[in-house]
């Protein structure tokens, strides 16, 4: 269990839900040995399931710590606290960062990249289940592997605006009722008068007749590929990604419940994990291996890559990939993931330039 002093770091300045209760934030309570020995666990009413699992997973989510901690806190899921665990680690967000989630739902690791690229961060998820998503997320529902949404997702970050949060400025002296507001730079073009544009063409040596009119020529000149710099060349090839996350896990068939319109509870389609070790291990290596070929072309130099998978035979031959692709890559078990559970995550740090498609993906 983590210690006091590490939970109060990753939690205190996690602010959610911030417009309607800005005063709160995370305070996790640390479990004392006392408590563990001598306190009975408060067990909620549950409802009788129709199996027996279903029975078991719902009583241990109703014992378990991080569980409980998440439903007081506002997130979504006990997941949100693997992630601050390794962010707190790794540094993995920075202020502004775009952030692509692959299989968000219900979005807990969403809600916490969110909180820590803002301000004028963007966060993009991906699922294939239908879900609510947290405040400030733009979601895309769909196949991840299949080609024409790994497509879209890739049109979406090309573009640097979309997503990304908007800051609303009236004009001064208008409190007449449904004035529409002006973004910031609508508001300085309006502010700007003729002669300032005008002034302006002529220090910028452009014609009075071209105001406002990109120059075509100068557009056309290009610099020379040695004086290019590294963001340019990555931006180029459409690697404008900060922090690709990779939650995904195979959903189940859904059998039931087709009548059902909500999109806040998606955990009847979600999977933890089958009960056959070698299906869930060989599926999360299929999805890992689709998340690190999506990283690979759209992935910034530099960028960070996060993926979640079961242990077993096969990843040893991913995790030699990611250290031909990223500077440093280590395995991680967080504190907050259950000792009983089979997954484990690979943080891959610090992506290279050079290494080409070839190269990563040999067998």
């Amino acid at each position: 269990m983590l210690s006091r002093r590490v939970f109060q770091r990753l939690t205190d300045s996690l602010l959610l839900d911030s417009a309607s209760r800005p005063a709160s934030s995370f305070r996790v309570a640390t479990i004392c040995a006392f408590c563990r020995s001598h306190c009975r666990p408060f067990a909620p009413h549950l409802r009788q399931a129709s199996s027996s699992s279903s029975t078991r997973w719902k009583s241990r989510q109703g014992k378990d710590f991080f569980a409980k901690e998440a439903r007081v806190q506002g997130l979504k899921s006990r997941a949100a606290f693997k992630l601050l665990e390794m962010n707190e680690k790794y540094k993995l967000f920075k202020p502004g960062q775009t952030v692509v989630d692959l299989g968000f739902a219900p979005g807990s690791w969403s809600q916490v990249a969110v909180n820590r690229t803002s301000p004028d961060g963007r966060v993009i998820g991906i699922d294939i289940i239908p879900t609510q998503p947290p405040k400030g997320v733009s979601t895309i529902q769909g196949n991840f592997l299949s080609p024409a949404i790994q497509a879209e997702v890739r049109a979406y970050v090309q573009d640097p605006e979309l997503g990304r949060p908007r800051r609303q400025t009236s004009l001064p002296m208008e409190e007449e009722e449904g004035a529409k507001g002006l973004t910031e730079e609508e508001f300085e073009e309006q502010e700007r008068g003729y002669i300032d544009i005008e002034r302006r063409a002529h220090l910028e040596g452009v014609e009075t007749e071209a105001i406002g009119q990109p120059d075509a020529e100068t557009n056309r000149v290009e610099k020379p590929e040695g004086k290019v710099s590294r963001k340019e060349k990555d931006r180029r090839q459409g690697r404008v990604v900060d922090v690709v996350l990779s939650d995904m896990s195979e959903p189940w068939d859904q059998t039931t419940g087709f009548n059902k319109r909500s999109l806040s509870d998606p955990y009847f389609r979600m999977m933890n994990t089958s009960g056959i070790a070698f299906k869930d291990h060989a599926g999360s290596m299929d999805l890992c291996m689709a998340a690190l070929s999506f990283s690979f072309d759209t992935l910034r130099t530099g960028g960070h890559f996060l993926c979640k998978f079961y242990q077993g035979s096969e990843d040893k031959a991913l995790e030699t990939k990611l250290k031909r692709l990223f500077a440093k890559v280590v395995r991680e078990k967080p504190d907050s993931s259950r000792s009983e559970s089979k997954e484990a995550f690979f943080v891959a740090l610090r992506r290279k330039e050079a290494p080409t498609c070839e190269e990563v993906f040999r067998e």
